[in-house]
């Protein structure tokens, strides 16, 4: 692969482009102006995103950061604009943050978008249908691709289809760089980094606090998950197209829970997390494993439910989802009446600014493995380790300073990145950086217990 990549010199358009093993280019030029580029600034998640950016500014490359927000309506993101401008008392991001029309189903606007920009970073869900497109047009005009999707689907489609490409032109796609999944998989990492010996398998249990005002989450996460649900077959197939020989199991086998239990870490009831962190945390292992041949950590997911009201509630949302998603007609109700069949958990509002400021996640990782002299091949783990993340509300404001830093660390780090382009999940993009670092100092705290 290296010597194929050698062989790439030139760009299609006569550029010098990336070969493998140079560090991944992060300046900005007089055509490619922005180091970032914010698309689908103006749906729910992007304004976020925005307002994250202007906050954080002064962290880019030498103290600034040029930047502009993208999508399809101009008057709607100048209208982002003068919020973050309102919300965060500068005025200046009214006439300093240039604005670039884009639309997904319009390649050659993509494509001018993608040329101006050292990063796009994309918000526009559900990514099966409108992700590929922007990554494409990433690859094919030399811009980073960061997004925060949580649909395994498009993240593994991503890598299968575009992976070589992105390599050939020097080109980075980090996937799922929000609350999915850089919480888990860096937190593995973390994980593994204070253990003083070998790590052999971790479980992860998500617990989410709401303040006195509740909370819910936008209906985009719900859309992804109903279409996920319903066409979990083709993830099957396609990961069988990787041809991928299954990670050696280290130490002793990590035991899979049932799909209810009571946790006795948490203390309350539990469940398998449905979201995209284990499957993103099983790449980022088999990438060390292949790469820095790091020992492979098994992992497991799961997130607290709380009492037995929860549970029921639980049950009777969760058998109707069932019997809906197989049938176009369910999916329709499902997507119409978000708040109905989810007891109030999804909204096509949102959450508001207050519920947002009452809400925080915590992370806890219980991982075991083998001291130092110790032979993993012999023998049940003799060592245990508890980490915990901590985070404000995890949808809009930690998905924002995940995704935020993850660009800031590529900006400031291109050194630090793997050798050369291609798709990859956070941890395997991230390891060997300072990510960890950057977010505790912005409120995603790490911490051994």
């Amino acid at each position: 692969m290296n010597t194929m990549n050698a062989l790439y010199t030139f760009y299609n358009r006569g550029n010098p482009i990336l070969s493998a093993g140079t560090m991944a280019r992060v300046e900005t030029t007089s055509n490619r102006p922005y180091h970032l580029v914010i698309f689908g600034a103006s749906g729910f998640t992007g304004q976020f995103v925005v307002e994250e950016v202007a906050r954080t500014a002064s962290e880019g490359p030498k103290g600034s950061l040029k930047w502009a927000v993208a999508g399809r309506s101009k008057q709607k993101l100048e209208k982002v604009l003068e919020q973050a401008a309102e919300v965060l008392g500068k005025p200046e991001l009214r006439t300093e943050v240039d604005v670039i029309v884009a639309d997904v189903g319009e390649p050659d606007s993509l494509a001018a978008m993608c040329k101006q920009a050292v990063i796009v970073l994309n918000c526009v869900g559900p990514y099966r249908f409108f992700g590929e497109p922007v990554v494409k047009a990433c690859v094919e005009n030399g811009a980073h691709h960061i997004d925060i999707s949580g649909e395994p689907q498009f993240l593994e489609g991503m890598q299968l289809n575009y992976s070589s490409q992105a390599a050939e032109k020097g080109v980075f796609v980090i996937g799922s760089c929000g609350f999915d999944s850089i919480p888990a998989d860096m937190g593995v990492i973390y994980t593994r980094d204070q253990f003083k010996g070998t790590l052999t398998a971790v479980e992860s249990f998500l617990t989410v606090s709401m303040g006195p005002e509740g909370g819910c989450i936008h209906d985009g996460t719900w859309q992804s998950a109903i279409y996920g649900f319903a066409d979990s077959q083709n993830l099957q197939s396609l990961r069988r197209k990787f041809n991928h020989k299954p990670l050696p199991t280290v130490g002793s086998k990590l035991r899979r829970r049932g799909a209810l239990f009571y946790s006795n870490e948490i203390q309350e009831y539990a469940l398998p997390f449905m979201g995209s962190d284990p499957s993103v945390v099983k790449r980022t292992q088999r990438f060390l494993a292949e790469e820095y041949q790091a020992t492979p950590v098994q992992y497991g997911a799961y997130a607290g439910v709380g009492g037995i009201g929860n549970i029921i509630r639980l049950m009777f949302a969760g058998m109707m989802f069932w019997l809906l998603v197989k049938f176009g007609w369910g999916r329709n109700l499902l997507i119409k009446y978000p708040e109905f069949f989810s007891f109030g958990m999804f909204s096509k509002a949102g959450p508001t600014r207050k519920q947002m400021e009452g809400s925080s996640f915590r992370f806890s990782f219980y991982g075991e493995g083998y001291t130092d002299g110790q032979d993993p091949a012999q023998g049940k783990p003799n060592a245990k380790i508890r980490t915990l993340i901590q985070g404000p509300e995890a949808g809009y404001v930690a998905t924002p300073i995940a995704m935020v830093q993850a660009a800031l660390t590529m900006l400031n780090e291109p050194a630090a990145l793997p050798k050369k382009g291609g798709v990859y999940s956070p941890g395997a993009a991230f390891a060997k950086t300072t990510l960890i670092d950057r977010l505790n100092k912005h409120g995603i705290m790490f911490s051994v217990i």
